[in-house]
């Protein structure tokens, strides 16, 4: 019996001593250069099990399972309690912190924008109070001393023609 992988013995076989043949179910998936990564999975399921469920898959779904069960062991050699759950449960921590953080960021920036509008239009608003002023203190200039003035230009406009004409009568 001649076997795969150039006369060698794939990192299943070795591990179990066993003879490598060319049917070998785990030779594509356990390559002899990476012995730790069958170690951890035959710990984790044993080698009946993991060429069992291999041999029941169809060919093509075979390295994406073997590459699973290689993870979820690897993680589970790595922290026996929570395995693989562990850092799935770290990594969803970090995306609701970073959704957390692009909420409040996207609040901030409306804040931002609330307020950029509201100094866009103050600016005519405050042009309005300049002139305001220079009338005011015209008309102190002239010894006329005004109210309070209203808000709207019209309203100030007919305020200062009636204290303007009833002067003058």
């Amino acid at each position: 019996m001649s076997s795969i992988n150039g006369g060698r013995r794939c990192a299943a076989c070795k591990y179990l001593r066993r003879r490598c043949s060319e049917d070998c179910i785990l030779a594509p998936y356990f390559h002899p250069s990476n012995p730790y990564r069958f170690a951890c999975v035959h710990k984790i399921f044993g080698a009946s099990n993991i060429a069992r469920m291999l041999k029941h898959l169809p060919a093509h779904k075979r390295a994406e399972a073997a590459d699973a069960m290689s993870w979820e062991a690897y993680w589970r050699v790595q922290d026996p309690v929570y395995g693989s759950n562990a850092i799935i449960a770290h990594l969803q921590h970090e995306i609701r912190k970073a959704q957390n953080e692009l909420q409040m960021i996207k609040a901030q920036l409306a804040i931002h924008q609330v307020i950029l509008q509201q100094h866009s239009q103050a600016q005519p608003n405050q042009q309005m109070q300049a002139h305001q002023e220079e009338a005011y203190l015209a008309f102190e200039d002239e010894a006329f001393v005004l109210p309070d003035l209203p808000h709207t230009a019209s309203d100030q406009c007919e305020i200062i023609n009636s204290r303007c004409t009833d002067d003058v009568n």
